[in-house]
Parts: structure tokens; C-alpha cells; sequence
């Protein structure tokens, strides 16, 4: 029996993925999108477009053809996942039910009974390092509770989200009850009433009032976890990401203005005097380079130790939950908000983040981000299993806590260490890391 990838052991499965690929002598991929992961598909050495394969073969019967990996839609794989078999060497980039923490009431429904457990398994301060997410409530299932939380602090900011739409879309903020009348219809319909259409599901989460804010404008981070495994829990970081930032300066006098509240790039570029060539994103190190200069270097690592805590614990929050699948990896996007106090705090995480680019720097990070993808996913057999970094992904989690091989654990003690995560921590030497790492297959140049 061959040993999963996941255990981290070089032995028999990495032979037999190799000898796969030696077999085969081609990767056979699929894709539902036609953004910056296509792109990157075509330009890898030795993979292969079904459909190009199908042509050449002059094969014309309405066929997909069979293949090795799929980047599919969150759709295709509702309606296909339970009703296909696939060999051992396959990969699409969804788990079965992702939207456990993908959806926004599901993700706290998921963080509320881990803090519990938590808090009744190793006590309140261990429960308190998951108090990284807004109060909030799903309505109209909880609108009696919300309202209570309502009532005892009146006057303050809330925001309003449909729980599986994206990029800003049906999402408003609101101060008073009479603004949200239409999700109080609940369990206590007439008869008469159900047979109305339903109300869509939404989230009421308190808003963050006090956004850190630079040149006035409030901004968000979106950062990227790839996870490979949920049995046991194998989690990657990768280094670079981005700040969003509005376009238009930060008030709490004007709720209605979504130029002012959302950070969503599909909502910004849609302002009358946005941009396209400034857009409205740091890197990730800019940002950095921004807070340490302000803050102090001290500072900014409690930050990012911070964050590095949210992307473990809430990936923790749904580990029993997910259908894990050997077949299976998934690319998050996670949205994390700084108050002016530089908390963290979870705004949501995607399933899908966008890929599509919004300038050419933007369009050569994510095109890295998804080579590298690809390079942990290791379609070709190339890894031991045992690295702890593969391009600009760092390994943050392998069944317990990661940690960098230059820190000595017993002379530093258990209370002091450093996690092998570098989020914008340091230069992204990705090329020359992939070149020690990565040697070409017989018969193929190097990637």
C-alpha cells in the first residue's frame, strides 16, 4: 500500500508518482476559467489541454476526454463530484464541501463551536485567541438574537452581507432595525406566508468602526492559504499578497456610500474617479515597509504572529467537518481588516479568489502564486514531501506547528519561537529557490 502524500515521507508514493509521470509523459488538465490560471496551464512544461489533446486526436463525438487535473468551479463540482471516479494520481482544486468555511454563516457558526470547545477543553484564554471575528448573526434564522445584541448598544454601525454571494455584491451597513424588516420573517411564518418565496440568507455582522486607516482610506489584505490536506492538517502560506483600499475617504457619516466601506476591487473601479493605472493595491511588502516604519519592527511581527494565529485556528475550526480527499487541495483567499489598534480580524474567507488581474504587477504575483500552486500540488512527482518551503509557500502547519530550521527550539524554550511563515516578511526568492528544488524530469526542461 502506498503512503499518502501527506505524511511527509519521501519513500514509495513519491516512486509511484514519478513513475506515473514517466508513464504518461504529459499531464492532461482541464480549466473552467479563462484568467491568469489558464495562462499559467499552457506555459507549464509537459501539461496538456484536453481539448487540444481531443483535436489532435480528431476526436469529435462531444467527448471531454479523461484528465489528470482539473481547475473546475465550485458549480461543476456541486453536480459532479459524488457521481465520478478518479484514479490515485488526480487533482482538482476543491474540496467537497469548502464552503463549510467559505460561506459566511457557516464560517462562524464553524469558529463559534470551536472557541466553546476550546474554552470548555483548555479554558478561557486559550478560547480567547479565536475572538478574531466581528459578533454576528444569520438571518432570519437568528434575528430575535440579533436584535437583543441590538438593543444594547444602539447607535452603533452594522453591516449587512448575503452569505453566498461575492465581490461586494448585496452587501449595505444600516443603523436602524427598520432597514432589515424584511429578514424578521422566520420559523413564525403563517401558513399563508410559506408558500411566499424565502428570504435570502444573510449575515449581520457588527462593523468595525475603527479601521486602521491610511491617507484616510480604509483597506483590507487579502493573503492566500493552500491547503492539501484537512487528515492531517497540511497548510501553506504564501508570501506576497495585497492591500485593497477604497477609493474614497473614510467617514462613518455616510453609510450608504459603498465606495467608502467596501474594499472590493469589483466595487472600486466602478467609482467615477477611479484609476486604472494607480489602481488601488500595495504589495504586501509595501504595506509592511509602510507599518514598520510607523509601528516599529516589534510591532508589526506581533501583527502578522496575530494573523499567522487566525489562518491555524480557523482552518482547526472545520478540520472535522471537511470531507477530506486525497484528490483534493484548495486555494484560500482569506480578507483580514487592521482597527486602528492593529487587531486582526477575519472578514471572510473565498473559495474563489478572484485571478483575474487588475494591472501587470498584480498579473505577475498571481501568476507566481499559481506556478508555485501547481509546484506544491507536484502533478510530476517532483518533492520528497519533507520541504518546508516550495517557491513563495512557506509550510505553516503539518499536523502541528512549523518551524523555521534555523531556530534551535530547545535553547530558545517551548514560551519563545518562530513559526516558519514570512508573510511579506522578506524578498520573495522564489525563482532561485525553485531551481534548487525542482530538477527536470527525464527527457523534459526545466520549469
Amino acid at each position: 500500500m502506498f503512503k499518502s502524500k501527506t505524511s511527509g515521507n519521501k519513500g514509495p508514493y513519491s516512486y509511484q508518482k514519478r513513475r506515473e509521470w514517466e508513464t504518461r509523459n504529459c499531464v492532461r488538465y482541464k480549466c473552467a476559467l479563462t484568467n491568469t490560471i489558464l495562462d499559467v496551464l499552457r506555459q507549464r512544461p509537459g501539461w496538456v489541454d484536453v481539448k487540444d489533446l481531443m483535436m489532435n486526436m480528431c476526436v469529435v463525438d462531444g467527448s471531454d476526454g479523461e484528465w489528470d487535473f482539473y481547475w473546475c468551479d465550485v458549480g461543476w463540482l456541486r453536480e459532479n463530484f459524488d457521481h465520478i471516479y478518479m484514479e490515485e494520481h488526480v487533482r482538482i482544486c476543491h474540496f467537497r464541501n469548502h464552503y463549510e468555511l467559505t460561506r459566511k454563516n457557516l464560517m462562524v457558526k464553524n469558529l463559534k463551536r470551536y472557541r466553546k470547545t476550546l474554552e470548555r477543553e483548555a479554558g478561557r484564554l486559550e478560547a480567547a485567541k479565536c475572538d478574531f471575528f466581528p459578533r454576528t448573526f444569520e438571518l432570519p434564522s437568528e434575528y430575535h438574537l440579533f436584535v437583543e445584541e441590538f438593543k444594547r448598544s444602539p447607535g452603533s454601525t452594522w453591516i449587512m452581507k448575503p452569505v453566498a454571494r461575492s465581490q461586494g455584491k448585496g452587501i449595505f451597513l444600516f443603523r436602524k432595525l427598520k432597514d432589515i424588516m424584511d429578514w424578521k420573517k422566520d420559523g413564525n411564518r403563517s401558513e399563508e406566508q410559506k408558500d411566499e418565496a424565502q428570504v435570502e440568507n444573510y449575515v449581520a455582522q457588527r462593523y468595525i468602526e475603527n479601521p486602521y486607516l491610511i491617507s484616510g482610506r480604509k483597506f483590507d489584505l487579502r493573503v492566500y492559504v493552500l491547503v492539501t490536506s484537512y487528515v492531517p492538517l497540511k497548510a501553506w502560506l504564501y508570501r506576497d499578497g495585497f492591500a485593497r483600499f477604497s477609493n474614497t475617504r473614510f467617514s462613518l457619516n455616510s453609510i450608504d456610500d459603498q465606495y467608502v466601506h467596501l474594499t472590493n476591487v469589483a466595487v472600486q473601479k466602478t467609482a467615477p474617479d477611479y484609476d486604472p493605472e494607480k489602481g488601488c493595491k500595495w504589495q504586501m511588502q509595501q504595506l509592511r515597509r509602510y507599518l514598520t516604519a510607523r509601528h516599529g519592527s516589534e510591532t508589526v511581527e506581533a501583527l502578522f504572529r496575530d494573523i499567522d494565529t487566525i489562518f491555524v485556528r480557523s482552518l482547526q475550526s472545520v478540520q472535522k467537518v471537511i470531507i477530506n480527499d486525497k484528490h483534493c487541495f484548495e486555494l484560500y483567499g482569506y480578507d483580514i481588516l487592521l482597527d486602528h489598534n492593529l487587531k486582526p480580524w477575519l472578514i471572510e474567507v473565498n473559495a474563489s479568489p478572484s485571478l483575474t488581474a487588475s494591472s501587470q504587477e498584480d498579473y505577475d504575483m498571481k501568476c507566481h502564486l499559481l506556478k508555485d500552486t501547481l509546484h506544491v500540488v507536484d502533478m510530476e512527482g517532483r518533492l520528497s514531501g519533507k520541504e518546508k518551503r516550495v517557491g513563495g509557500f512557506d509550510l505553516m502547519w503539518n499536523d502541528g506547528p512549523v518551524y523555521r530550521e534555523d531556530v534551535n527550539l530547545e535553547a530558545l524554550g517551548s514560551s519563545c519561537f518562530s513559526a516558519n511563515t514570512h508573510l511579506a516578511g522578506c524578498v520573495n526568492d522564489r525563482k532561485q529557490q525553485l531551481r534548487k528544488l525542482l530538477k527536470p524530469l527525464p527527457g523534459q526542461k526545466s520549469i
